[in-house]
């Protein structure tokens, strides 16, 4: 079945006005002072928490 009458740009660019996109929120690193996603590592120099430390275990060979 066709529609009765034709739908304007107006009504259909209302209608979709909920799927643009949002702009990504940036936070700015403490260290080096580049941009970086919240609550993630700093891609420029891998800052995480001063709060938080990673024991990391070093892995013994087999020789």
């Amino acid at each position: 079945m066709l529609p009765a009458k034709k739908t304007s740009k107006t009504r259909t660019k209302s209608r979709r006005s909920h799927q643009s996109l949002k702009a990504v929120n940036y936070s700015v690193c403490k260290k080096c002072s580049s941009p970086k996603l919240p609550h993630a590592a700093c891609t420029n120099c891998g800052y995480v928490n001063s709060k938080i430390t990673l024991k990391l275990a070093k892995t013994e060979e087999a020789s």
